[in-house]
């Protein structure tokens, strides 16, 4: 199983103040707010971690079938800019995360080898939906494979496994 968020910065920077009163507290943990707190670039760190909970939730949800609004629940740990982990509900998700001047985007998967074998897709034309979960239909043996589209602001990323 596979997730990703990406997170446009600018559209990001227009839309949300993550500095009003109560804001971080409602997304994140007390150690993730630490991080936030004390990363250099606080801005980024911020969407950072969002992605990764982001991309975590698309697995879970797609999982277990649960809609539901629940950052807290998706912990993540912090092993640099560019890895980590989400733990949810007893589940283990593994992040990697790719920081741009102007974009920030996360891939997460159920296996650390799944990150390794990610390819990236150009448009939706061949991605089918069931019940809102997209997915794709290998011509060669008609196996459903997972995809994953995340959309913000002036980007768009849509993955699958090889």
């Amino acid at each position: 199983m596979i997730g990703n968020d990406v997170v446009d910065l600018a559209t990001a920077k227009k839309e949300n103040n993550w500095r009003r009163k109560g804001y971080l507290e409602k997304l994140f943990t007390e150690d993730e707010i630490a991080m936030i707190k004390t990363a250099e670039n606080q801005d980024v760190m911020v969407w950072n971690l969002w992605s990764r909970k982001e991309a975590a939730y698309k697995i879970f949800n797609r999982e277990t079938g649960l809609r539901a609004f629940m950052p807290l629940q998706l912990v993540c740990t912090y092993v640099n800019e560019l890895q980590g982990t989400v733990y949810c509900q007893g589940k283990t998700y593994y992040t990697k995360t790719v920081v741009k001047p102007d974009h920030i985007h996360t891939i997460a998967a159920v296996d650390t080898k799944i990150l390794e074998n990610i390819v990236f897709l150009k448009d939706r034309k061949l991605i089918l939906k069931k019940e809102g979960v997209p997915y794709l239909v290998q011509p060669e043996t008609t196996q459903t494979v997972p995809v994953s589209i995340s959309h913000h602001g002036n980007y768009e990323y849509i993955i699958t496994t090889s």
